[in-house]
C-alpha cells in the first residue's frame, strides 16, 4: 500500500516505522528538516521537506496514486485542511488526527464534512485505557475484545503469588476458572505457553476472558481489587481533561495539579466537580501537602517523560495502591514496568495500533499489541465461507506460535480445547507472535479430515490448555 503521512512527530514517526516494517511505501511530509534526517537515516521511507497543506508538496508525495493519507501534524486544523486537500486532489482514504475538546464535541459532523474515513485522538484514547486500568484495578493494563465481553489482562508474577515454579496446568488445575495465559513475557522475550510452561518471578503474563473470571484469577493471585475514590493526576493538559470527565462521571473525585496558571484557570471552567491546583507537581512537598498518602491512585501525564517517572516513583514510595505514568518512549516500556510502577500508558502506541488496524483490513475488529509488536492479539469475525468453519480445532494446522484464545458465540465465551469448532459469525480472539496477520485464513496451515494424533504433541502450536 502506498501511504503518506503528513506530520513526523512521535506519532507520525512511530507510524512510518510500523508501516514500513510491515512492507508499506511510506512518504513522510514535514516542516522540520532535523526531524526527517532523522526519519531518512532510520526508516525505509522517503522524506519530502514542506507543509502538508500545498497542493505542490501533496502532488510531488504522489497524492495521486496513494491509497492513503494520515494528518498526524501537531495542529488540528492543518490535519482538517490537509485531509480536505488531498481529497479534491483525488486520493480515498484519509486518516485525521483531530485532539481539541471543542472539535471532539462534533467529530461526526466533521468527519463526514471532510470525508474522513478515520479520526483518531490518542489523548482521548489514553484516557480511556487509563480508566480501563483503574476499573480493573489489579491489572497492569486492560485490553477489551468482542465488544467488551472478553477482556486481557497484564499481570507481573511475584513471589507473593504463589506461582512461581509452578506450571500454567497445575496453577489452574480444580480451581474452575475458565481462562487463557496466552504471552508471557520474560525478560524481554515474547512466549506463546502450553500448559506445562512454569513461571518464574518477575514474568509479565496476558491472561484473556470474560471478566468476572479474570477477577477470579486475580482473587487466586492474591491480588483484591482495590476501591479506588481518591485519584490526584500530575499534568492538565488534553488526557487529564478528558480522564477527569471520565473519572467523576464514575463517581471518583479528582484533583488535578498544573504548573501553568493560565491553565489552571481553564480547568477549573471545564471541569467544576474537579479540584484543580497551581502547583509544581514534581515537588514532593508540594505532592505531600496535597495529601499524597491519602490517595488511592496517582497518575502522571504531562508532556514531560521523566517527570512522569519520578512523581511516580515518589508516589509509589508513599504507598499509593495504583500509579500509572505516561511515557512516549515504547522501547523503555519494560524497563519502566520494572521500576514497580502499575501501567505505562502510551498514546502513540494506542493510535499506531489503531491505524494498523484500519489498514489491515475491515476482516480485524481489534488489535493488541505487545513487546514492541513481537505479540500481537487479534479479534476476527468468521464469515460466511472460511474454510476452518465447523471443524474441530484438533484437525486444523495453525502456523507456529499462533493460538486461538478465545471464541465468543452470542452470548457464551470459550476457551477452546480441540474439539470445539468456530462456526459462522463467532468472534475469535487469536494470538500470534510476530506474523502481522491480516486474516484468520493466513493463521491455517491445513486443514484434516480426521483427528490428528500430531494435536496432542502440538500443545504449544494451538495453545490448547483449559487447566480444569
Amino acid at each position: 500500500m502506498n501511504i503518506i503521512i503528513a506530520g513526523a512527530g512521535k506519532v507520525g514517526y512511530d507510524l512510518a516505522e510500523n508501516l514500513a516494517k510491515e512492507n508499506h511505501n511510506v512518504v513522510i511530509i514535514d516542516k522540520n528538516p532535523q526531524i526527517l534526517m532523522k526519519a531518512e537515516e532510520n526508516l525505509d521511507v522517503m522524506c519530502i521537506k514542506g507543509s502538508a497543506t500545498s497542493t505542490n508538496i501533496l502532488l510531488e508525495a504522489g497524492v495521486k496514486e496513494a491509497d492513503l493519507l494520515m494528518a498526524v501534524t501537531g495542529s488540528d486544523e492543518i490535519n482538517m485542511v490537509c485531509c480536505l486537500t488531498a481529497k479534491k486532489l483525488g486520493i480515498s482514504y484519509t486518516i485525521a488526527r483531530i485532539r481539541d475538546p471543542e472539535y471532539a464535541k462534533e467529530l461526526s459532523s466533521l468527519k463526514e464534512e471532510l470525508e474522513l474515513e478515520m479520526v483518531i485522538n490518542p489523548e482521548l484514547a489514553a484516557a480511556d485505557e487509563i480508566a480501563q486500568s483503574l476499573n480493573f484495578s489489579p491489572a497492569m493494563n486492560v485490553e477489551s475484545f468482542a465488544k467488551g465481553r472478553v477482556k486481557m489482562i497484564g499481570l507481573k508474577v511475584t513471589k507473593d503469588m504463589g506461582f512461581e515454579g509452578r506450571s500454567l496446568r497445575n496453577i489452574l488445575h480444580n480451581t474452575g476458572i475458565s481462562v487463557l495465559v496466552g504471552v508471557v513475557v520474560r525478560d524481554n522475550e515474547v512466549i506463546v505457553p502450553n500448559g506445562d510452561f512454569k513461571l518464574e518471578e518477575n514474568d509479565s503474563i496476558y491472561v484473556i476472558g470474560k471478566s468476572s473470571s479474570l477477577y477470579n484469577f486475580c482473587k487466586l493471585a492474591g491480588l483484591m481489587p482495590l476501591k479506588l475514590k481518591n485519584i490526584m493526576v500530575l499534568g492538565g493538559g488534553r488526557i487529564s481533561y478528558y480522564l477527569t470527565n471520565i473519572l467523576t462521571d464514575m463517581g471518583m473525585k479528582v484533583k488535578i495539579i498544573e504548573i501553568d496558571r493560565e491553565r489552571c484557570i481553564e480547568l477549573s471552567e471545564l471541569l467544576p466537580k474537579a479540584l484543580i491546583i497551581n502547583a509544581d507537581g514534581t515537588d514532593e512537598d508540594i505532592l505531600l501537602s496535597e495529601n499524597l498518602r491519602d490517595m488511592d491512585a496517582f497518575i502522571a501525564v504531562t508532556g514531560i517523560d521523566e517527570e512522569n517517572l519520578l512523581s511516580s516513583l515518589l508516589a509509589k514510595g508513599n504507598g499509593v495502591k495504583k500509579v500509572i505514568a505516561k511515557n512516549s518512549r515504547t522501547n523503555y516500556m519494560n524497563l519502566l514496568s520494572n521500576l514497580g510502577i502499575d501501567h505505562i500508558i502510551s498514546p502513540k502506541k494506542i493510535t499506531t495500533d489503531q491505524i494498523l488496524k484500519y489498514i489491515r483490513g475491515d476482516k480485524i475488529e481489534s488489535l493488541y499489541r505487545i513487546v514492541e509488536g513481537k505479540a500481537e492479539i487479534i479479534e476476527f469475525v468468521a464469515g460466511k465461507k472460511d474454510a476452518y468453519l465447523n471443524k474441530p480445532l484438533k484437525n486444523i494446522k495453525f502456523k507456529e506460535n499462533s493460538i486461538i484464545a478465545t471464541i465468543v458465540r452470542r452470548n457464551d465465551i470459550i476457551i477452546p480445547n480441540g474439539n470445539d469448532s468456530i462456526v459462522q459469525g463467532d468472534r475469535v480472539i487469536v494470538i500470534s507472535k510476530g506474523k502481522n496477520i491480516n486474516s484468520m485464513e493466513e493463521l491455517v496451515l491445513s486443514i484434516n479430515g480426521g483427528v490428528e494424533n500430531e494435536f496432542w504433541n502440538g500443545l504449544k502450536i494451538l495453545g490448547d490448555f483449559i487447566n480444569k
